[in-house]
């Protein structure tokens, strides 16, 4: 009886210091949690503040390229994505403001940011109000000599600031966090010590006293005996194996286990053969193996054979741990065992939740990438990545994270990062910062790639993170391998051409080119080869090759073979000189490429200036023109006729006899010396108005009309023209340059015309007290309204020669005759709706 009432006190005793360490331990619990709780708070409010820095920086940034994209190319959809830019901005800024109101410094940071966006803001505005009043040139120069450049730098250099100042304050808040979450768990695990301890001491007190404790030891050591034997048949296996392996009977004991189970729960062997699996696994492992009403202890171990399932573990000490179990049945003497694989995963729930956190903070901004983006740990583990990342490796994203980068991309990334004895990680980082690193990426299929790979540091609580973009270059290394045999098909052609040679593939990109290019532009070889071929040309090459509703690609090809183009060429050096161009189609696997001939026309262009010069000159002296017209006349015109006539006679004779270039060179002769001898003509027209004029007489307008049609009846019928005229009247004029200003005037009509019949009419009108507005109306082309005055000029055209054969002296002679008579010539006209011709003559003294 006494021993009865001893053991009760023991246990009340117990039972007492027990309750009074678990109340002490939940006060002190009690009040770290709150802290923990409060630390956290502060913690999220960085992140939240370091993201919106981020958003606003990303907003700044994409109000300054929109309003370059506008500045350069006047496409208006960019205004749209600027103006979002800027309400963005703002917005971030308001929020920025609120959740930094705490912190005075933060606030004056502010304050300068707003000022420093503001001013990037209207300089903005005054650009794009410039680009759409005056064009990209005046915008352009106000971006030179402004300070835009420097307002984003200022911009940049101080969200950097408030952001170092976010993440100083991150790292105290962190370890505060840390700090008061390792106090927690030291009173937690010290409470649980003590009380473990006093339940043990008093249990052990019970149990001393308890005669029947040497029965049952002796029981358990036969039960230990037992399971010791039959586990000697599969000790080798279990000491194997990498993971820790508990093996348990059917009434949920522990009959064997490995070292990795000892190690990973901190007992020794002999403190777990014998015990329950709860005390190393409290809730899930066991119910899943007992038997119910509806299935035997068989079956509810058949429904988790190969099943990973993730529990919760206990050590020795108390704490707990995320574990993953794999279970598979076992036969013996004593039925079926079970063996159970188990896994730390600790640390993967820690890559997990820190996964969670970053995927929040960054998963904008990195599916928003065009390429592939990986994030990698300084462990060279894969801790983030987009969806370009899952469709270029061929991997789940599950699958990558936490996977070492060597498994995607094998050689040459991982090393570039690693510390040696001359640098740090740091250093070896920063090496490679914006550069553009080639290796080779392996898919998930083991099939391998060429990749592209531009490096940059991302800050985080873990350190520095890499954030790797990474480009699939499979297309452009094909497109060198091409190249290359290209080069070897078509070199020795290229260089042997005088001229600039250029091959251009259908995407406007120069493929190939040889060395007159190299020296006519200023670049070397490979500055040109994949660049746009609007880089050396700026306008007019690529444009003639494009499509659209009223041809396909091959037909705007066509209808540039074989024609010089005369357009401006850029030197690498940014100067401008004239060009003409030849184009030729070139057969690929790729398609249709173009071979551009490119001329460095500077010297004729030169020599055409001299010759307006010369011809202004005549302009200005008649004694000049005369004397002009008498050496055309009689130096001139005589051996051309010769050499004309002789050019003739030989097609006649010899055309089909000699072969067929000799025929095309003879064709070109007779072309060329039958134009000079228009050129000619009308030079000698030209010269001849103003000086052996007749005096201007009473004449009939509409009988030089007549006979200018007369003149013009070759053409009239030939193109089917309707010429039509109102009753004219008797006009002061020379007769003879009276009927050449109707003709000229009436054949262009004629000539400068769009499919369908010319029609052209003529009238006059009363224009003051002694004057008549004669006008020539045709349905022609049309002139646009910049070349009005233009047209009038010597040697002027609209058009190619090819299109339409000509001088361009008709105009000025038109315009010499009409001064000479005391009037003036003008045109109303409009492209595609014909045009009006207009001159004034004094009327007849006749009455």
């Amino acid at each position: 009886m006494k021993t009865k009432s001893v053991l009760r006190r023991k246990l009340q005793l117990a039972f007492v210091s027990a309750v009074l360490a678990l109340l002490v331990v939940g006060a002190v619990s009690y009040r770290s949690m709150v802290e923990s709780s409060e630390s956290d708070l502060w913690v999220r409010h960085t992140d939240q503040v370091l993201e919106k820095l981020q958003d606003l920086l990303a907003a700044l940034q994409t109000v300054e390229s929109n309003a370059r994209g506008y500045r350069l190319t006047g496409d208006e959809s960019f205004l749209d994505v600027y103006r979002g830019g800027k309400a963005e901005a703002e917005k971030d800024q308001t929020v920025l403001r609120n959740l930094t109101e705490d912190n005075a410094g933060q606030q004056r940071r502010l304050d300068t940011l707003a000022t420093l966006a503001s001013r990037q803001f209207q300089l903005a505005d005054e650009v794009l109000g410039l680009r759409r009043a005056n064009g990209l040139e005046t915008a352009t120069n106000v971006i030179r000599k402004g300070s835009g450049r420097q307002i984003m730098n200022d911009l940049q250099k101080l969200v950097g600031q408030m952001r170092d100042e976010e993440l100083r304050l991150l790292v105290l808040r962190e370890a505060d966090a840390k700090r008061r979450s390792t106090q927690t768990k030291a009173v937690l695990i010290l409470g649980t010590i003590l009380g473990l301890l006093i339940t043990a001491v008093a249990s052990w007190s019970v149990l001393r006293d308890n005669a029947a404790r040497g029965l049952a030891e002796v029981a358990l050591r036969e039960g230990i005996s037992e399971s010791k034997e039959s586990g000697t048949k599969y000790r080798g296996l279990l000491e194997a194996a990498p993971d820790a392996m508990v093996v348990v009977n059917q009434v949920g004991e522990i009959v064997l286990l490995n070292v990795q189970a000892e190690k990973q729960f901190g007992y020794h062997r002999d403190e777990l053969v014998g015990q329950k699996v709860k005390n190393i696994i409290p809730e899930g492992f066991a119910e899943r193996l007992v038997a119910d009403g509806t299935r035997t202890a068989a079956e509810a171990l058949a429904q988790q054979i190969g099943t990973g399932i993730e529990l919760i573990g206990r050590r020795k000490d108390g704490t707990q741990f995320p574990i993953e179990l794999m279970l598979s049945p076992l036969e013996s003497a004593e039925g079926i065992l079970v063996t159970a694989a188990i896994r730390d995963i600790s640390v993967r729930r820690d890559a997990e939740n820190h996964l969670a956190r970053m995927e929040g903070r960054y998963r904008g901004l990195l599916e928003a990438a065009p390429d592939a983006m990986v994030v990698v740990n300084p462990g060279g583990e894969i801790v983030l990545l987009n969806v370009q990342a899952e469709k270029q490796f061929g991997y789940k994203r599950d699958e990558l994270v936490g996977q070492k980068v060597k498994n995607i991309i094998p050689e040459g990334f991982a090393e570039r990062l690693v510390a040696d004895s001359a640098r740090s990680a740091a250093e070896a980082l920063a090496q490679q910062i914006g550069t553009g690193i080639e290796l080779i990426g392996r898919r998930k299929d083991r099939s391998e790639f060429p990749i592209e790979l531009m490096l940059s540091p991302l800050e985080s609580a873990e350190g520095i993170l890499v954030t790797a973009a990474i480009r699939d270059i499979s297309v452009r290394r094909d497109a060198e391998n091409h190249l290359a045999r290209m080069e070897g098909r078509y070199r020795g052609l290229l260089e042997a051409a005088p001229d600039a040679m250029v091959v251009v593939n259908p995407g406007g990109e120069i493929v190939l080119l040889n060395v007159q290019a190299e020296k006519q532009f200023g670049y070397s070889r490979d500055e040109l080869i994949g660049q746009k071929v609007k880089n050396i040309i700026p306008e007019g090459f690529a444009e003639r090759l494009v499509a659209d509703a009223l041809r396909s690609a091959e037909d705007a090809l066509a209808q540039q073979i074989g024609t010089g183009i005369e357009l401006i060429a850029r030197r690498k050096n940014g100067s401008d000189f004239p060009i003409e161009l030849m184009l030729s189609p070139l057969e690929s696997a790729e398609g249709i490429l173009v071979t551009a001939a490119i001329r460095d026309i500077s010297v004729r262009k030169k020599a055409e200036a001299n010759l307006l010069d010369k011809v202004g000159e005549l302009n200005r002296s008649n004694e000049e023109l005369g004397q002009f017209a008498y050496i055309a006349s009689h130096d001139l015109q005589e051996p051309l006729r010769m050499v004309a006539s002789y050019t003739q006679l030989l097609s006649r004779r010899y055309k089909g006899k000699l072969d067929s270039d000799a025929d095309e060179f003879i064709s070109f002769a007779v072309d060329g010396a039958s134009r000079m001898q228009h050129l000619i003509q009308d030079l000698l027209s030209y010269s001849r108005v103003g000086t052996k004029g007749q005096e201007l007489l009473d004449t009939s307008s509409e009988g030089a009309l007549q006979q200018a049609l007369l003149n013009l009846r070759g053409a009239i019928e030939g193109s089917s023209a309707l010429v039509t005229h109102d009753s004219l009247p008797a006009v002061m004029a020379d007769e003879m340059q009276l009927i050449q200003l109707f003709q000229n005037l009436v054949g262009n009509a004629i000539k400068y015309q769009s499919p369908g019949i010319p029609k052209v009419h003529i009238s006059a009108a009363r224009n003051g007290a002694r004057k008549w507005l004669f006008s020539v109306k045709d349905n022609g082309l049309g002139i646009d309204s910049q070349y009005f005055e233009k047209i009038f000029g010597m040697f002027q055209r609209l058009h190619k020669r090819e299109e339409f054969a000509g001088t361009g002296i008709g105009l000025a002679i038109c315009k010499k005759i009409v001064e000479r008579h005391g009037g003036i010539i003008s045109v109303e006209s409009q492209r595609g709706q014909g045009s009006i011709f207009r001159f004034a003559l004094a009327e007849s003294e006749k009455k």
